[in-house]
């Protein structure tokens, strides 16, 4: 498990909550834990907003639920998940030290509005913000058999921009991209709440990935269908636009580094129904020119730190606004210019330029990015001149992954768990360090350097020796 320093530099790099970015840390291996169950990997489908983020977007709106189709109606059982949920809880322990409270685990099964049979998860989880027993945080899990899959699932890896990444990765059985833009098109017409909405537009922006209209469209008249709801109109979704622009911050504002205004999003919404049914992009800017010598740099979050650039965080900052359509202020030889973020560019000399237009004047300028001295995404949009390079899934295409033919490890014995490891464990307290032949982050009561006496009961794992 990441220690707390870890958790909190993310979060003031991110300008995040730690608790957020805690919650997402915690996904992250969850996934790995469904992922390696026998059971449970070729039951349980991902889908919905945090899919999006953990499995095709990095850089987009931080989620709090894991939503699931299962794809074995029988398996939509409390006896079932309490007991396979349970040996995932043991897994991630095993593995990292995450404490899951499965004594406190609850799987309610409910009729939905179809009279079909779902179900609504809660998992407690202990991270490594540590908090007593009685103020444990918690996952929702969504899961329901009441569901088309219409396309063959496919398995993604899971963005996990964090130090304890296991070496092999980490990876989810989940809807292929095309779905998922249906079923959000769906969910916004079934419910016209803010995330749908962000998410449709979102998704359509990102051209780069964005599917064939008419593919989309049959994704979506099929799973309409099934719910026996209407494709979405402008005109029908209007009914609930006061709620949508009432609820914008109240549901998005903790899940963004900075809230995109409600309009900027709204306005777009015809836009994409008007692709969806006829096919018509329109207008659609042209890519910056390339200088001689100069090529595409824009690698996967968490990259920036490995890649030996410098301003890390920043970076990250202007690629979620440049996502958004959202200005930056930029701290730059002491002064703060707002601009347009378009594109990175790595130059022969081995220099990082981010190209920008200078919002007051609309000019074309590059910023080396070894001078950045600040950045913060602000609320001002801006229409692009130019097709934005700065994509959220830094760069790669979207496709899926093949497995291998290597088969699985029992699921018991831990991938992170190897003959001759050694794990090292610090005492938050007075920091002291414990070697362990096992990955077991309890500590009892212990001398200090100085002769004292520290009661801390738990350590957290700064390294690992193979």
């Amino acid at each position: 498990m990441i220690d707390r320093t870890e958790l909190l530099g993310v979060a003031t790099e991110l300008s995040l909550s730690p608790d957020v970015v805690e919650k997402d840390y915690v996904l992250g291996w969850l996934l790995a834990g469904i992922y390696a169950h026998p059971e449970l990997a070729g039951t349980l489908v991902f889908k919905g907003g945090t899919c999006l983020k953990k499995c095709y977007f990095e850089t987009y709106r931080f989620s709090e639920d894991l939503d699931f189709t299962l794809t074995v109606p029988t398996s939509l059982n409390e006896s079932f998940l309490r007991k396979a949920f349970g040996e995932v809880a043991e897994w991630i322990y095993d593995a990292v030290g995450i404490e899951i409270a499965v004594d406190a685990m609850r799987f309610d099964i409910y009729q939905n509005r179809r009279g079909k049979e779902s179900c609504q998860g809660r998992i407690y989880y202990n991270g490594p913000l540590r908090r007593t027993a009685t103020s444990l945080p918690r996952v929702k899990l969504d899961l329901t058999a009441d569901e088309l899959i219409v396309l063959t699932p496919v398995d993604r890896p899971v963005g996990h921009p964090y130090s304890d990444t296991p070496s092999e990765g980490i990876f989810a059985r989940c809807y292929p991209y095309v779905e998922l833009m249906g079923e959000k098109i769906r969910a916004l017409g079934e419910r016209t709440r803010p995330r749908d909405l962000y998410d449709v537009i979102s998704l359509y922006r990102n051209d780069q990935y964005r599917p064939e209209a008419d593919e989309l469209l049959e994704v979506l008249r099929k799973k309409c269908e099934y719910k026996n709801i209407a494709i979405p109109t402008v005109g029908a979704l209007s009914s609930g636009l006061d709620e949508l622009r009432h609820d914008w911050d109240a549901m998005l504002g903790h899940q963004l580094p900075s809230l995109p205004p409600f309009d900027s999003f709204w306005s777009a919404l015809p836009v994409v129904l008007t692709w969806l049914m006829t096919g018509a992009i329109g207008l659609h800017p042209t890519a910056l020119p390339v200088a001689p010598g100069e090529r595409l740099f824009n690698p996967a979050l968490g990259s920036f730190r490995t890649a030996g650039v410098a301003r890390a965080s920043h970076l990250e900052i202007i690629r979620f606004a440049a996502s958004n359509r959202l200005c930056v202020d930029l701290r730059y030889g002491g002064e703060v210019r707002r601009i347009e973020p378009y594109s990175l560019r790595r130059t022969t000399d081995g220099n990082i330029l981010l190209y920008a237009i200078r919002s007051h004047d609309g000019e074309l300028r590059s910023y080396r990015t070894d001078r950045i001295q600040g950045a913060q995404a602000t609320n001002q949009t801006f229409v692009p001149r130019f097709s934005i390079e700065l994509t959220p899934s830094g760069g790669g295409a979207i496709s899926p992954v093949v497995r291998t033919s290597t088969p699985r490890a029992p699921y018991r014995s831990s991938t992170r768990r190897t003959p001759g490891t050694t794990y090292i464990y610090q005492c938050p307290y007075c920091s002291k360090k414990f070697r362990r032949n096992k990955p077991s982050s309890r500590l009892n009561q212990h001398k200090t350097g100085y002769g004292s006496s520290c009661s801390g009961r738990t350590g957290y794992l700064i390294d690992t020796i193979y």
